[in-house]
């Protein structure tokens, strides 16, 4: 019997990276990857106790040795003592990147560089490496129940570039991008590639602390998690390529 094709999931922290994980892993067995092994080892370690399939590797999505040793590891097989080569069910590009709020005039090269590199050079790199094992699905000789998927996490930054969120807003302009050029590329060879638009704050570990009106005013992120598996889950005839998130009291 074939292994089961996995998912990849880069960008993997306490928040939607951590929710996409476990949604994903009640499925698939799932590659974790994060620039920090403390991000995700919570996350692994909470996946295979409770009975899925997860491992994690730590990785700089923005540095292209470091991406071709991630994918050279899963390409090779052996992640799991029962596995093989494995095929890629979903890839998810999580990536914050270049998340600096400052007036343009007081920026450095380095911090408006720094959105760029996130979620322009990292994203490449990762669906430049991901793409080929997503076709390699699309076209095996047993068709996969869902058709093979590439997420990309934006933001309200992807369609709307604000005051003191240069760099942010250029990542993500790039990213947005990216996206749609992919998914006309590939969306005819069997690939969904889609773009979520994370339009709020997310519940997360670090925003615990900003206190709105009304209390369910954040985003959840098992809500972002489960989107994402409505994406992966869509037959070939019936594609979503962008989809905007967002709480019912956010202005737009």
């Amino acid at each position: 019997m074939a292994p089961s094709p996995i998912a990849i999931i880069a960008g993997v922290g306490p928040g939607t990276g951590a929710a996409v994980a476990r949604r994903f892993a009640k499925t698939y067995p799932v590659v974790l990857l994060a620039r920090s092994a403390s991000n995700f080892e919570p996350v692994v370690a909470e996946i295979n106790k409770s009975g899925g399939k997860a491992v994690g590797i730590s990785a700089d999505i923005e540095d292209e040795e470091s991406v071709k040793r991630v994918f050279d590891t899963i390409r090779q097989g052996g992640l799991w003592k029962d596995s093989g080569e494995l095929g890629v069910a979903a890839a998810v590009f999580n990536l914050g990147g270049g998340f600096v709020r400052k007036p343009f005039l007081e920026l450095t090269k380095e911090e408006f560089e720094s959105g760029w590199k996130g979620n322009g050079t990292g994203a490449y790199l990762f669906s430049h490496s991901v793409l080929p094992l997503l076709l390699a699905t699309s076209s095996a000789p047993s068709a996969p129940k869902y058709p093979p998927t590439l997420i990309f996490t934006g933001a309200t930054a992807s369609i709307r570039g604000s005051a003191n969120f240069s760099p942010f807003a250029t990542g993500k302009f790039a990213l947005r991008a990216l996206s749609q050029s992919l998914a006309r590329e590939f969306g005819p060879k069997g690939v969904h590639v889609a773009h979520a638009i994370i339009d709020g704050v997310i519940d997360i570990p670090k925003t615990k602390g900003y206190i709105f009106k009304d209390e369910d005013a954040k985003i959840s992120p098992d809500a972002i998690a489960d989107a994402y598996w409505y994406l992966h889950t869509q037959p070939r005839t019936t594609f979503t390529h962008e989809l905007d998130i967002r709480p019912y009291v956010e202005k737009w």
